[in-house]
């Protein structure tokens, strides 16, 4: 198979996959590191590079489970509350190995679009090798991300896009 065809059916084969569906095996740091390199070479005007990850596992990714959860029950009046959706959240973060926050970074040379199309075509790239690597994933981008700012260490001119759940499958 030549190239061509290779990327034609990882492209194909790009699909999200959710928590539920990851099994207990560990994603090695090799992989871990090769998605986020991928992400890395999306084309960004003015190599910006606005894209910013930071990489949850083990009890990272416990704490943010816990702060998610307390944020959805802090937030959400209580005639809307509902336990499913609280118990989802801690399930689908604890479920998946690896969580990656999507932040885009402002960095005022380009249009704030631009820099959202080139963070958003890097979580493509993180998409293609995950399948490339037969991993699952899917990026959530739930309302509750906004709350994240402080544990995110989010800076003024930047914003959450959402989460990157990924496992093996």
């Amino acid at each position: 198979m030549n190239k061509a065809e290779v990327l034609k059916e990882i492209i194909e084969q790009r699909r999200s996959i959710f928590p539920k569906d990851y099994t207990d095996a560990e994603i090695s740091q090799e992989v871990i590191d090769e998605i986020l390199h991928s992400a890395t070479l999306a084309p960004n005007h003015k190599r910006t590079k606005p894209w910013r990850f930071k990489i949850f596992k083990g009890e990272e990714k416990a704490k943010l489970a816990s702060e998610m959860q307390a944020i959805y029950k802090a937030t959400q009046p209580e005639q809307l509350f509902l336990e499913k959706k609280y118990n989802d959240i801690g399930f689908k973060i604890n479920k998946a190995n690896v969580v990656v926050s999507i932040v885009v970074n402002f960095s005022g040379m380009v249009p704030e679009w631009e820099e959202i199309a080139a963070t958003s075509m890097a979580v493509q790239n993180m998409y293609l090798s995950c399948t490339a690597n037969h991993i699952g994933c899917y990026w959530s981008s739930p309302k509750i991300v906004d709350y994240l700012k402080e544990s995110l260490t989010i800076e003024e001119n930047q914003k959450c896009l959402g989460l990157f759940y990924m496992g093996k499958i």
